[in-house]
């Protein structure tokens, strides 16, 4: 008798499992990309059209909302236009009273590719999702809070996991009784012990 005919209960549930941990991996994975790339899409249009609008001739203070904006409170989108040298000359959007300064290593990215769009973390618990264009006199940024969207990322987690448990103890609680009927033994019999088990553990 080979290995696999004398363990094939045991892998065939271990497939299973990971099968199962598989799907569920796969729809949070699909869910939570769909829920952050979608965080990007106002600060798409809006870099877009500005840089746009400056490659036009129109000046910075046109592109910019007179409303000033605390980055680290508010969930509004703000606007940061910057020379060509990567420093700011103004901004809806400021943090700890300054206005924004670009990321390292940005400048030369968005030179050569013309846009970029990025998580950003300028202090400790404020993370934004932000575009960054490239305009003919330096750059236009445009973000805003991710907050909400990490709350509901936070929930779908919750959610899968939920989901993932549950379809285990099915998982194994089917291959319990598939075991039972090759040993021949009554799947009332089994089923009578896995509760017995349970009522146990949980006691």
């Amino acid at each position: 008798m080979g290995p696999f005919v004398k363990y094939k209960n045991l892998v065939i549930c271990l497939c299973v499992f990971a099968l199962v941990s598989i799907v569920f991996l796969t729809m949070y994975a699909a869910v939570q990309q769909d829920y952050r790339q979608s965080a990007n899409d106002p600060q798409i249009q809006i870099a877009e059209d500005a840089a746009a609008s400056l490659d036009n001739g129109g000046a910075f203070q046109s592109v910019i909302l007179p409303t000033r904006i605390d980055i680290a409170t508010s969930l509004s989108v703000f606007t940061t236009v910057f020379d060509d040298a990567g420093q700011p000359i103004g901004s809806s959007g400021y943090l700890r009273g300054g206005m924004p300064a670009l990321p390292p290593g940005v400048l030369d990215y968005v030179r050569s590719k013309g846009e970029d769009r990025f998580t950003w973390q300028p202090e400790k618990g404020v993370r934004d999702a932000v575009v960054v264009t490239k305009y003919s006199g330096g750059f236009v940024m445009v973000g805003r809070s991710i907050r909400e969207v990490e709350k509901r990322e936070d929930a779908l987690f919750a959610e899968v996991f939920a989901g993932w448990i549950v379809s285990m103890l099915i998982a194994c609680f089917c291959c319990a009784v598939a075991a039972a009927k090759e040993k021949g033994l009554p799947t009332r019999m089994w089923i009578t012990r896995i509760v017995r088990y349970f009522r146990k553990d949980v006691q």
